[in-house]
């Protein structure tokens, strides 16, 4: 491969994972990924998932934030994960596929359906599974987040009504994204344009 990780691959328990992101995150990030873990597992009950592919996703889910830049970018390259030109130049779009990676081959994920909730937290992706909505919705409205003026709604939102919660989280990450002249990733917009859609189906 080429390079090692800190953490050699082994199968975890949810109090190792939280150690293992501990040493190897920053102090804020990983207490986002302990509130993003908190949320995606409170999510689950409430929606009926599987609350310990919750709980892992959500504290794995940001694994590869501790590489950054042209790092992250040698480290794909080395994995033999592909990369599109949009994700080679906007690299914060990249740690979602370099964290499903180490996910499997680094701690021992097995499990395709927590893999891919970790490949798809960023962009999201239409017609996502439920642990794929529940970690991508986690993910922005986790305790720590405090970005976004109605995140009270949102966050009531999401446990009423789950797609509708992505559809709105979807929008205001295009709307950013435009507002900061920041390149979008097209499956972020496809997305979008999909829940949007669903959303105003169902009305």
């Amino acid at each position: 491969m080429g390079f090692t990780f800190r953490v050699q691959p082994e199968q975890m328990d949810n109090t190792d994972l939280e150690k293992a992101m501990e040493k190897l995150l920053p102090e804020r990030r990983y207490r986002h990924s302990l509130g993003v873990e908190y949320t995606a597992g409170a999510l689950a009950m409430r929606y009926g998932a599987a609350t310990e592919k919750a709980l892992i996703a959500g504290i794995l889910h940001d694994c590869a934030k501790a590489f950054r830049g042209n790092d992250i970018i040698r480290r794909c390259d080395e994995c033999g994960i592909s990369l599109t030109d949009t994700e080679r130049s906007n690299t914060a779009l990249i740690h979602a596929k370099l964290g499903a990676y180490m996910a499997e081959h680094n701690y021992g994920v097995q499990d395709e359906e927590i893999i891919s909730a970790i490949r798809w937290h960023t962009t999201g992706r239409p017609g996502m599974t439920l642990l794929e909505k529940i970690v991508f919705t986690a993910d922005y409205i986790e305790p720590h987040r405090d970005r976004a003026d109605n995140l009270p709604e949102i966050r009531e939102m999401a446990f009423n009504d789950l797609d509708r919660a992505v559809a709105v989280i979807l929008e205001q990450t295009l709307e950013f994204l435009k507002g900061c002249g920041n390149e979008i990733d097209p499956g972020t917009q496809e997305a979008y344009d999909y829940y949007s859609e669903l959303i105003k189906n169902r009305e």
